[in-house]
């Protein structure tokens, strides 16, 4: 299999894990007292910066983890408010940068 990269204003994955297992909390280095985590992939990589400051914004998340390096993003809190804050993201850079966004996808 080959793959290209193609550089684009894209979310290429937009997801939620509900009930996590510890050990996914423990490797990564965060706080077991969520019950969903949020996971975020965005090209360009900067936007992650973006996308953290929208979320943060929209309800009751905590930021896990972000690098604006790799585009990649982690959110921490209660299922519905990571799927509201998901929800919030994606929406506001398809409408405000014109960024392409998949559906949010749940486990």
């Amino acid at each position: 299999m080959i793959q290209e990269y193609v550089p684009g204003k894209q979310v290429t994955l937009a997801h939620i894990i509900a009930s996590p297992n510890q050990d996914i909390y423990t490797k990564l280095g965060l706080d077991s007292g969520h019950n969903a985590l949020g996971i975020l992939t965005i090209t360009p990589s900067e936007a992650s910066i973006i996308a953290s400051d929208i979320a943060t914004k929209s309800g009751a998340v905590k930021l896990g983890f972000i690098d604006r390096f790799s585009g990649s993003v982690v959110i921490c809190g209660d299922v519905s408010d990571v799927e509201s804050a998901l929800k919030q993201v994606i929406k506001k850079l398809q409408s405000i940068l014109g960024f392409s966004i998949p559906p949010i996808t749940r486990t």
